[in-house]
């Protein structure tokens, strides 16, 4: 029986950034002790607030990859350093570190402790020898990857102790067992490869993974965004040797249409999606391309599942960006990229309604 998300949420309301200088395009939202990070992706620029803003608009207590609010230009219009961003995207915090995902200077930044000031440099790069390396597998495109490089790195998380990095360019994801703690620090083992050095990918291997998440129980979500699917292992050990358990999505590995080829969307079906959230003993889906977000109570036993109940759209059936509307409302979204939640709250980049969203949470 279809449900509505009404059932999932208990209230709604929009977050806009900076009154005279709002977000663009963020790809990234994670909140952890009362505080919000946003990616503003597409202003090339890490917000931190130290309280999550109650209000549409709140001016930022952080500002890092720019000096200014005002400033916007990749690598603050100048060349890489350790103070710059260029289309930042995944993001994760426990409250003290921050990793970023600076996915165009295919790089990762880790500041071990939370930013204070603006443009205040990062600590710790991965996947350049220094601050002032990005090209993609550090020599350029073309070169063969390795342990220690990156190529469009889209997602980042950690449980604290280890850290995985979407290596979305280079077709993979890099495990590193110790939180690393040098520049230029090689993954001890990689998921989706038989090799650092291997580039070629076989339908059964995550195909462009945007983002990876792993569960409080152990379980591991790899959101493979070009073949349409979330791949689902029930260990993430599991993941450095063996093949997915559960795919969302597709009904095997060789599937891979969008919206396995419908006109329409349907509850089990998936288009363009980026991004998934543990919650419980479930799973929330970022179906970006389909404008919703699809709820799982528990994790899929078997391929192909359908969602049990989904926000952003009227049903299933629908897919269009602000649920069939011309302007966006507080129920709809356009193209949402990432979910993150702490307790009973939502948190969802609205990308391209260039927002945050934030869910009060009724289950």
């Amino acid at each position: 029986m279809i449900k509505t998300g009404a059932n999932l949420v208990e209230d709604t309301y929009i977050f806009k950034g900076g009154e005279d200088n709002p977000f663009l395009a963020p790809r990234g939202a994670f909140i952890v002790n009362g505080k919000l990070f946003v990616s503003d992706t597409g202003q090339n620029r890490v917000f931190i607030w130290n309280e999550i803003p109650k209000s549409e608009y709140a001016t930022p207590d952080v500002i890092l990859g720019q000096q200014e609010l005002v400033d916007t230009g990749r690598n603050s219009g100048g060349d890489a350093d350790a103070t710059t961003l260029m289309y930042p995207s995944g993001l994760w915090s426990d409250g003290n570190k921050l990793v970023v995902a600076d996915a165009w200077n295919h790089r990762v930044l880790i500041w071990n402790s939370l930013p204070s000031k603006n443009g205040q440099p990062a600590d710790i790069v991965l996947g350049q020898p220094d601050f002032k390396g990005n090209l993609p597998n550090f020599k350029g495109i073309g070169k063969p990857p390795s342990a220690r490089t990156l190529n469009w790195p889209y997602g980042v998380f950690s449980d604290g102790q280890s850290l995985w990095i979407a290596d979305t360019g280079n077709r993979r994801v890099l495990y590193f067992k110790e939180f690393p703690n040098q520049n230029f620090a090689p993954a001890d083992d990689v998921i989706g490869k038989s090799s650092f050095e291997e580039r070629d990918y076989e339908n059964n291997q995550a195909i462009w993974p945007y983002s990876v998440k792993i569960s409080p129980r152990g379980e591991m979500a790899i959101t493979d965004t070009q073949y349409y699917r979330v791949l689902i292992w029930n260990n993430w050990r599991d993941g450095l040797s063996k093949e997915a358990d559960i795919i969302i999505g597709q009904e095997d590995f060789d599937a891979n249409g969008q919206n396995q080829y419908k006109l329409f969307p349907d509850a089990n079906t998936l288009n363009w999606c980026y991004d998934t959230c543990f919650y419980k003993k479930g799973l929330w889906v970022a179906d970006t391309g389909n404008s919703r977000i699809l709820w799982y109570p528990a994790i899929p036993s078997n391929n192909n599942e359908r969602a049990q109940d989904l926000i952003g759209q009227k049903d299933f059936k629908r897919g269009s960006e602000n649920a069939d509307s011309i302007q966006s409302t507080e129920d709809s979204y356009y193209w949402p990229f990432f979910i993150c939640i702490e307790g009973d709250t939502m948190v969802v980049a609205d990308t391209g309604n260039h927002r945050i969203v934030f869910n009060k949470l009724r289950i």
